[in-house]
């Protein structure tokens, strides 16, 4: 079940446990935020790009007994992930596969899913400080896929009227929307998320519809600490529910 260096993590909340490695990836809490604030319908057909160690598939299968793929281009972390999916009694349900996302258009059939997610690399890749370790360069910063991949691949795999819930950086909040509307998905929701109360924002949830009329509601701000260091109330319920 383990291997060198790994580890087996709980997801207290929805009762499961999930592997994990930092020498590969471990997963954030800006996971936890994208699934929290991903509504799931019941006739919902979902897909997860940029899947890591399956982490938002598994969180997502909390939700409801929908089926759940998810895409992710490095093997070890596929294989992390197919492992954590056998464990917990949820192959049936949830299916990884191992592959390029720019290759989504030509892999699956067009307008397939109703709801996508992705937690997609935060960093250009250009910038001047990279983790050294490739593993993590491919995670954090944009070498093998771009925010504006996700939005191309996202705007092939999802029906008409389908959801796009993306988490990021908010200092890129404009380049999301601008891919976003690039691509035919028309942002409609926003929540900015802030360490605690008189911070900037740090991350952005963002959630568009393909071919969604114009209108975006900006939502209450998510702060996850309280200003003594401890969680808010909102944040332990993303924990412990």
């Amino acid at each position: 079940m383990h291997m060198e260096n790994e580890r087996l993590d709980f997801l207290i909340k929805e009762k499961l446990e999930i592997i994990q490695n930092d020498d590969v990836f471990s997963f954030s809490t800006d996971a936890l935020l994208l699934a929290h604030f991903t509504k799931v319908k019941k006739q919902d057909t979902i897909m997860d790009l940029c899947s890591g160690n399956g982490v938002i598939p598994l969180l997502l299968s909390d939700k409801g007994q929908q089926a759940i793929d998810g895409i992710e281009i490095q093997q070890q972390l596929v294989d992390m992930a197919q492992r954590s999916i056998v464990h917990n009694h949820l192959e049936n349900r949830i299916q990884m596969h191992h592959m390029d996302l720019k290759e989504a258009h030509k892999q699956f059939s067009p307008a397939k899913y109703s709801l996508i997610t992705c937690n997609p690399p935060y960093f250009k890749a250009n910038q001047a400080f990279q983790h050294q370790k490739e593993a993590h360069k491919i995670a954090r910063h944009e070498i093998m896929c771009t925010l504006e991949d996700c939005c191309f691949a996202a705007r092939h795999l999802l029906k008409q009227g389908g959801r796009f819930v993306m988490v990021h950086r908010a200092e890129r909040l404009m380049d999301v929307l601008t891919y976003m509307r690039t691509y035919q998905i028309e942002p409609k929701k926003l929540h900015f998320i802030y360490s605690k109360q008189g911070k900037v924002a740090q991350t952005i949830v963002v959630e568009g519809r393909k071919g969604g009329n114009q209108g975006l509601d900006i939502q209450t701000p998510f702060y996850i600490y309280n200003n003594d260091g401890t969680y808010t109330k909102e944040m332990r319920e993303i924990y412990y529910g």
